[in-house]
């Protein structure tokens, strides 16, 4: 990646953002601008805004260019644990570790090429370098998640999850103690404008909508067991919600503590995806799926309950 900084001209006074970016950096196409401000990559004085924002001049703007990734995707021929397939979905326990689609620095070794092996009739559903990914888990959370492999699939189930008719439930060991026994977490979220890689809480209109329901199953000395369900789904949403409540995922490394002095031996992060349940695009018979619980979680879990001893 690339940053770049520019300062606007007084005689830009009234221009679109992506028209002054595409006349200033001429080895971007507009179209490419255009994605880079819808993914919050460029910033107005510290500000992600819309492509369309008309500049006053004397602004500063920042950029991060992620480099182009290659067009084709590469079939790898990595197992995969399969919870359910038909000729319109494919359903996985994805492993920690995993990313779902190539980005920058992990353009091998990921979902989406295992899936292409698996079922070459994936090919064209969706993004060329995404096939079949109607949504994601981050790289180290683990569980279940549904792909598409038909065009009318990959419509339904992205209809279904703007719709937000797709239950997502997710169990994760947080630092602290929780004190309600259940509660939401309604704060909007954004890039974090000091920190561009990483997603943040943010004022209101200043960022996406998101609600994060949670419940207490079980409190430690000094952690709690939760079980949260997404009623949206932005970027790292219920890790930087439930570390904006002072309570960051146990073995976060992006948003959460310190890995030295705890008590406890985490071994990566205490997120796993549980349970995902949707209609079939094709039958509308609704589904439900629980992945498997993982052996890191179980071992995570016991250590807690015999500190408690």
């Amino acid at each position: 990646m690339t940053s770049s900084r520019l300062t606007v001209g007084r005689t830009a006074a009234g221009e679109r953002l992506d028209r002054w970016l595409a006349e200033s950096l001429p080895d971007l196409s507009r179209s490419r601008i255009q994605h880079l401000i819808a993914g919050q990559h460029v910033t107005v004085n510290g500000v992600a805004t819309k492509a369309s924002h008309r500049l006053h001049g004397g602004e500063t703007i920042e950029i991060d260019v992620l480099p182009p990734p290659p067009d084709d995707l590469i079939p790898e021929p990595i197992a995969l644990t399969v919870l359910y397939e038909d000729e319109h979905v494919l359903v996985i326990d994805k492993p920690a570790g995993m990313v779902v689609h190539p980005g920058a620095g992990n353009a091998t070794g990921t979902l989406a090429a295992a899936a292409l092996a698996h079922a070459p009739t994936i090919a064209g559903v969706g993004g060329p370098r995404r096939p079949g990914v109607v949504h994601r888990l981050d790289k180290d959370t683990s569980g279940v998640l549904v792909m598409a492999k038909s065009h009318a699939a990959y419509e339904a189930l992205t209809a279904q999850l703007v719709a937000r008719s797709v239950t997502r439930r997710y169990v994760a060991v947080v630092h602290g103690r929780v004190g309600l026994p259940a509660g939401v977490i309604d704060a909007p979220m954004g890039r974090d404008p000091h920190h561009r890689q990483r997603m943040a809480v943010r004022p209101a209109g200043k960022g996406k909508r998101a609600v994060t329901h949670y419940r207490v199953l079980e409190r430690f000395p000094h952690f709690t067991y939760l079980e949260l369900k997404l009623e949206t789904g932005r970027t790292h949403q219920i890790r930087v919600h439930m570390t904006s409540l002072g309570h960051p995922v146990v073995g976060d490394r992006t948003y959460g503590r310190s890995q030295g002095k705890q008590p406890i031996a985490s071994e990566g992060l205490a997120l796993h995806a549980v349970t995902l349940a949707f209609l079939h695009p094709i039958s509308q018979k609704r589904l439900e799926f629980i992945a498997a619980f993982p052996p890191r979680l179980e071992r995570l879990l016991s250590q807690m309950r015999n500190m408690d001893r």
